[in-house]
């Protein structure tokens, strides 16, 4: 085999070299859209440790809830507005709430 006939190889080899290196960055399932792919995965694996504590948290408040009545009375207070028995519920209302 000559150098003429290596020289066609050698240049037949880079071109095989050239196209594959070209789908392996352009190509729809190439390099770019996995390296998508891998942030996208890392920003979901974030999210879903923060609702696995969300969840954490709400699980702990139903057993709480589940448990006692004062967890229960609280909440009822706060969000509901409860007034128990023998309370006086009394409203303040500042200076520039009654000027309007």
């Amino acid at each position: 085999m000559g150098f003429r006939h290596m020289r066609w190889m050698l240049l037949i080899l880079g071109i095989i070299v050239i196209s594959l290196q070209t789908k392996l960055w352009f190509a729809d399932d190439g390099f770019r859209k996995t390296s998508n792919l891998r942030m996208a995965v890392t920003e979901q694996r974030l999210l879903n440790k923060k609702l696995v504590e969300r969840n954490a948290i709400l699980d702990a408040e139903v057993i709480n809830l589940k448990q006692g009545l004062d967890a229960a009375e609280e909440r009822a207070r706060t969000d509901l507005g409860l007034i128990g028995r023998g309370e006086t519920f009394y409203l303040v209302v500042s200076a520039a709430d009654t000027r309007r």
